[in-house]
C-alpha cells in the first residue's frame, strides 16, 4: 500500500487530471509572476538558492586539479537536470503567496511534511540518475576523444578543445548529447514537482502528467526550455552569481507554469505541516528589514 502511494497517489483510483493548451502569452505571464514572487521574497529566494553559486565557484576551484577539468562543463551545465528538485523550495512560497498564506523561508521547507514527500523523493532521486548517467556520458566523450591522459594546463586544455579535430567533436557530440538530456529533465519534471506540492496523485502520474503536458505543448514547452536555458547561462556569466536572481524567478514562474497547464482536479490535496502563528525563523532574517518583503 506504501509504495501504491508512493507511486498512484492517495485515493483508490489515480488521478485524472486535465491538461489545458497554452502560448507564450502564457510564458510572459508565468515570468512575470514569478518576477512578482521574487520582488515580495527577495530575501528567502537568494537563501534557498545560495547553494548554487556556492557549488558554481567550488567547481571553478576544483579545475585547478586538472584531473578534472574536462567535467567541469558538463558538472556546471549539469546541475540544470537538478534544478527542479532544488527549486522545491520556491514553488512552496509561490503556493503559499498564491493561497494568501504566510511565506517565510521557513515555510520552504514545509514540503518535507507534505504527504506527498515519498512520491517527491521518487522523483528527485530519477533526477540524480539522470545526472549522474550525464556526467558518465560526458567523461565517456572526452575519453574517446582525447583519452585519459589529465590535461597539463588549462590553456593547453581549452586550446585543444577548440582549435582540434576532437575538440571540434567533442562539443558538437556533448552539447548534443547533453540537449537530449536537458530534453527528458524537461519533459519529465516540467509539471511534475508542482503537481505533487499541489496534489496527492504519486510519482508515477505526476511524472506521466507531465510528459502529457509537454506532447500536448511542444511548442510553447520547448521555447520555456529554450528561455530556462539561456537565463542560467546568463545567469551563471558573473561567477555564478546571477544565480541567485535568475534560479528564483525562474522557480516561481514554474509553479504559474504549472497552473496555466493543469486544470483544478479533485484528486486529493496533500497534507500540510503547519507553523504556529506569530512566530518567526531565524532564516526570516535579514528578508524582514526590507519594506517591500509583502505575505
Amino acid at each position: 500500500m506504501a509504495h501504491s502511494h508512493v507511486l498512484l497517489g492517495a485515493g483508490a483510483d489515480p488521478a485524472k487530471l486535465v491538461i489545458r493548451r497554452i502560448g507564450i502569452d502564457d510564458l510572459k505571464e508565468a515570468l512575470a509572476k514569478g518576477a512578482d514572487d521574487f520582488y515580495a521574497m527577495p530575501t528567502h529566494a537568494m537563501f534557498l538558492c545560495a547553494i548554487y553559486p556556492v557549488v558554481g565557484l567550488l567547481a571553478a576551484r576544483l579545475a585547478f586539479g586538472y584531473s578534472v577539468l574536462p567535467l567541469l562543463y558538463p558538472l556546471v551545465t549539469g546541475f540544470a537536470l537538478v534544478g527542479p528538485l532544488a527549486a522545491l523550495g520556491l514553488y512552496e512560497l509561490s503556493r503559499r503567496r498564491e493561497a494568501g498564506q504566510q511565506a517565510s523561508a521557513a515555510h520552504a521547507f514545509d514540503v518535507l511534511e507534505s504527504s506527498s514527500i515519498g512520491a517527491i523523493i521518487a522523483l528527485g532521486l530519477l533526477l540524480m540518475g539522470i545526472f549522474a548517467l550525464w556526467i558518465a556520458v560526458a567523461n565517456a566523450i572526452y575519453v574517446a576523444e582525447f583519452g585519459y591522459a589529465t590535461p597539463a594546463s588549462i590553456g593547453g586544455f581549452v586550446r585543444d578543445v577548440l582549435t582540434t579535430k576532437a575538440g571540434w567533436s567533442l562539443i558538437v557530440l556533448g552539447n548534443f548529447i547533453g540537449f537530449l538530456f536537458a530534453v527528458l529533465v524537461l519533459a519529465v519534471s516540467a509539471i511534475s514537482f508542482p503537481l505533487l506540492l499541489d496534489r496527492d496523485v504519486g510519482a508515477a502520474v505526476a511524472l506521466l502528467t507531465s510528459l502529457r503536458a509537454v506532447a500536448r505543448n511542444p511548442i510553447t514547452m520547448a521555447v520555456w526550455g529554450l528561455i530556462v536555458a539561456i537565463a542560467l547561462f546568463i545567469g551563471s556569466l558573473p561567477f555564478f552569481l546571477g544565480l541567485t536572481v535568475v534560479v528564483p524567478i525562474l522557480g516561481h514562474a514554474t509553479w504559474h507554469l504549472y497552473r496555466k497547464v493543469i486544470e483544478p482536479a479533485e484528486s486529493p490535496l496533500p497534507t500540510q505541516h503547519l507553523h504556529p502563528q506569530g512566530r518567526r525563523s531565524a532564516a526570516d532574517f535579514p528578508a524582514v528589514l526590507f519594506p517591500w518583503a509583502r505575505e
